[in-house]
């Protein structure tokens, strides 16, 4: 199967992958023939890649870090607690508070369970899903994602069940933010978007007395958005000042807000969202964190259309895990853009003089 942006989705062509809707349900499933008003409907429900079928690629398999029981139940808690939470129901009550802190901890042990399973994987995009939700499935990207690199860092599972915690509750405070506000298309006003910062606060201040939830989750949902030179918020921390966890929490927030689509951009791609945050070394993010993000993002994930800098073009069909910046390709169509069988591939780590020059039909800047 090839991943392709639904730009150059044609009729005609397959479903390689299943699509979910914002319910955590099948929308499309495999081998569904597009049509146009298919492709409109998806464009709609704000997906920007679709895996499609070739027989030249069919046997590339992607495998999901979750199991289809586990991102149901994900969503499914996600969306029932951030709307109850928004409509003033998770408060407290006179025999006590309702238990949101264990239904999460209960969900982070089957996200830590299935994770673990494929810890030495690469993280490559997750689940290509509607995103009528945006919320929802960005903070269970935002967990996924840090809960991966916790296990490549090493921390023990109650420091990742913390550290899970925080990721997927880092964007709690903004059920208390209007909805008009977080899907405007156009720039936000000062103070609007002063409003907005307050979401840190309010996240810190729900999940701060909330049984089984640590202390120092809340804290990652008021520290998300600082950064290392003193330029973020709400307090304008520096370096140490900022917990550990909140770190790799913030940019992780960053990444997954970038290769994901938003009301007023399409997603960008990883190598175009890495390339960003590189720029942040050392005064937005720290330095081993953008490396060993780095080592383990596939940039170039499995079933993306490359361009090489002999002319050829193919698809990634398998990682380097040591240099996953320089994957394996396989050639579809050669030089003089003639289509080919893809029986050829080419092993980038071993073949240095080749370097990928552009990725769906789009030259990378030099």
């Amino acid at each position: 199967m090839r991943l392709l942006p639904l730009s150059m989705v044609e009729p005609g062509m397959r479903l390689g992958k299943k699509i979910y809707n914002s319910e955590g349900l099948i929308l499309l499933g495999e081998q569904v023939e597009l049509t146009q008003g298919i492709i409109r409907r998806l464009e709609g429900h704000g997906i920007d890649f679709a895996y499609i079928d070739d027989p030249r690629t069919n046997d590339l398999v992607i495998r999901d870090l979750l199991s289809e029981e586990t991102r149901v139940r994900a969503v499914t808690e996600i969306r029932d607690s951030f709307r109850k939470i928004a409509e003033g129901q998770l408060r407290r009550k006179a025999a006590g508070q309702l238990q949101v802190g264990k239904a999460f901890r209960g969900l982070m042990d089957m996200i830590m369970d299935d994770l673990s399973d494929h810890k030495d994987a690469m993280i490559m995009l997750t689940n290509i899903n509607a995103m009528d939700d945006y919320l929802f499935h960005h903070s269970l990207n935002v967990c996924i994602y840090t809960t991966m690199l916790g296990l490549a860092h090493g921390y023990s599972r109650d420091e990742l069940m913390t550290l899970g915690l925080g990721a997927l509750l880092h964007d709690v405070g903004k059920t208390q933010i209007p909805l008009e506000l977080l899907r405007k298309r156009d720039r936000l006003t000062d103070d609007e978007f002063s409003h907005i910062k307050h979401h840190t606060s309010f996240g810190f201040q729900f999940l701060k007395d909330e049984p089984n939830i640590p202390l120092l989750a809340a804290h990652c949902a008021f520290q998300h958005h600082e950064r290392l030179d003193g330029s973020g918020y709400p307090r304008g921390l520096k370096g140490g000042e900022i917990h550990e966890y909140a770190r790799w929490i913030g940019l992780v927030d960053s990444y997954d807000a970038m290769t994901t689509h938003r009301v007023y951009r399409k997603a960008m791609l990883p190598h175009q969202a890495m390339e960003i945050l590189f720029t942040g070394t050392g005064s937005l993010y720290d330095k081993e964190k953008i490396e060993l993000f780095r080592d383990k993002i596939a940039i170039y994930p499995i079933g993306i259309t490359v361009t090489l800098s002999t002319g050829e073009k193919g698809v990634v069909v398998d990682l380097n895990a040591t240099v996953p910046q320089r994957p394996i390709v396989r050639i579809l169509q050669d030089e003089a853009g003639q289509e080919l069988d893809g029986s050829r591939e080419i092993d980038l780590s071993k073949s240095l003089s080749v370097m990928i020059v552009g990725v769906n039909d789009e030259m990378i800047a030099s």
